[in-house]
């Protein structure tokens, strides 16, 4: 027993020491998203790894082989507690497309102009250099250059299901005939018409992405030097994609061995403590407590009178059932807050999901929020504000793990009800626990998955899971050429019988044919 301890100890010494050196970009100013790049750096650090990281949210307390090498420039809005309900509308108000392309690609893309960026990108460190970047994928692809730049292998990572645009970087199948792509509503079963709708909306938001970041060559060109390779050809160069989502959850689709999904990653048991007053809080609520939260963008007590007052109404009315409510500034919420409600100004969320006395989470229906209450085993109300919210909680509801309202269209009694059916009917917190339960198994947790293909990559080169399908055009993948030479086959063969058969015809009723002096006798 004790020299399969020994064993087992010089074994993960060994396999510690055999540590890369990984630099993470991640420079979109939305502390959402880099929920699940910092787990994920952090996670490579305490395995050994040497990470650097660029971004706009330095750690505070520091982590042992993880630096902040450069805190990236806040070119663009930060999207922490401080988006109003009115920014939101006017953020949200055109497609989807439109701000991820411009605001958080090709403004972001510009901060490489900033000193230290582009001292550090012209000077990268050599003692030693780096194994592998990981970048990722959201708007910003001019980033993904460097990997021809610097020679290293380039790893995508999304915190989303992949969007339209992000398929073809490696060749992933999109599966328009079953996959409801993600800025549309969920839909199990497509009809013609929701298969119809898929394609087009996936084909034009494709095109669209594309259009507004072809600018994104002139970028990469200004700062990374004239002879770098342009933003299509970089998007080309990546070498696999980690993906925040898991088939558990998301559903049965094929994909490239370049996809890698690792849902869930950023749940991490090393979030903060309760504290003691709110587990108090906690503890003492026998009747039960709903979350509420809408994540970490947008201000909830900037929203209209009306909608907050339907709020109010409708937790008064649950009493004694009590609410947590996650608000930065209480100070500006309007009178008449009922007893039941603590509001707070932050929390650590995961903790308060994994109380047992929290019956129900109130969310827009981001997907790291959501994942951590599927993880918890908390059914939930989403009411969906933007982007891929909708089909998040149009997921969760076909689960049977969520009740969906409209934010611009639901009263006190539509919540009331919501939340009365969730508290009282036990099938949803059976579904829950259920798909929490799916949603963990798994061979490997979400961090060893990713670690272990980055290392694959490192080793094994960055074409080690290249798809074939990279070298082809969108029509030989769709096999319309071969399509097109079986259908031309098919009609040149129907000539050719066509033909032969008048030809027989013809000779047939010749050789027939009486003379005209046998038919006077």
């Amino acid at each position: 027993m004790k020299l399969k301890i020994y064993l087992t100890i010089i074994l993960n010494i060994f396999y510690y020491c055999n540590g890369y050196r990984i630099l993470g970009i991640f420079p979109f100013n939305a502390k959402s998203h880099f929920m699940m790049y910092g787990e994920l750096m952090k996670g490579l650090a305490k395995m050994g790894h040497q990470v650097d990281v660029i971004s706009p949210y330095p750690l505070k307390k520091p982590y042992p082989n993880y630096s902040d090498v450069i805190v990236y420039p806040q070119v663009t809005q930060g999207l922490v507690n401080n988006l109003t309900y009115r920014e939101m509308k006017l953020y949200t108000s055109g497609t989807p497309v439109a701000f991820v392309g411009s605001v958080a690609g090709n403004q972001i893309c510009q901060g490489m102009a900033d000193p230290k960026v582009f001292n550090f990108l012209q000077n990268p460190p050599n003692d030693p250099p780096y194994d592998a970047i990981i970048v990722e994928i959201f708007g910003a692809h001019c980033f993904l250059a460097l990997g021809s730049k610097w020679n290293v292998p380039v790893i995508g990572a999304s915190s989303a299901v992949l969007y339209p645009w992000m398929h073809d970087i490696i060749a992933n199948p999109e599966n328009l005939a079953f996959v409801s792509n993600n800025l549309i509503n969920y839909a199990e079963n497509l009809d013609f018409s929701s298969r119809l709708y898929n394609v087009i909306s996936a084909s034009f938001n494709k095109f669209y992405f594309n259009y507004i970041t072809a600018s994104q060559d002139e970028i990469i060109r200004k700062y990374l030097g004239p002879n770098a390779m342009g933003v299509r050809e970089a998007e080309s160069n990546v070498a696999m994609i980690l993906v925040n989502s898991y088939f558990s959850l998301n559903g049965v689709r094929p994909f490239t061995p370049a996809l890698i999904e690792v849902g869930g990653l950023h749940v991490q048991d090393e979030s903060p403590e309760l504290s003691k007053d709110l587990k108090k809080w906690l503890d003492e609520s026998n009747e039960g407590v709903v979350y509420f939260t809408f994540g970490s963008m947008v201000r909830i007590e900037t929203f209209p009178l009306n909608i907050i007052d339907n709020f109010y109404k409708a937790f008064a009315k649950i009493a004694p059932v009590r609410v947590l409510m996650k608000i930065p500034r209480k100070e500006d919420l309007p009178e008449g807050l009922p007893d039941n409600v603590l509001v707070l100004p932050w929390m650590p969320q995961l903790k308060i999901l994994q109380h047992p006395n929290v019956k129900v989470f109130i969310t827009h229906g981001g997907l790291m929020g959501t994942q951590e209450s599927i993880y918890s085993g908390v059914p939930m109300i989403g009411i969906p504000l933007f982007a891929d919210q909708f089909v998040n909680i149009d997921l969760y509801v076909s689960k049977k793990i969520a009740i969906k309202l409209d934010i611009d269209n639901f009263n006190d009694k539509d919540l009331v009800h919501a939340l009365s059916s969730i508290l009282t009917d036990p099938n949803y917190k059976k579904a829950a626990k259920r798909i929490s339960e799916q949603f963990k198994d798994r061979p490997m947790t979400p961090i060893d998955t990713a670690e272990y293909w980055i290392r694959y990559i490192i080793k094994n080169g960055k074409n080690s899971l290249r798809s074939p399908a990279m070298d082809l055009s969108w029509w030989q993948l769709a096999l319309l050429d071969v399509y097109g030479f079986l259908l031309l086959s098919c009609i040149l063969l129907l000539f050719l019988i066509y033909i032969l058969v008048k030809l027989i015809r013809n000779n047939l009723f010749k050789n027939k044919k009486v003379p005209f002096s046998k038919k006077v006798r």
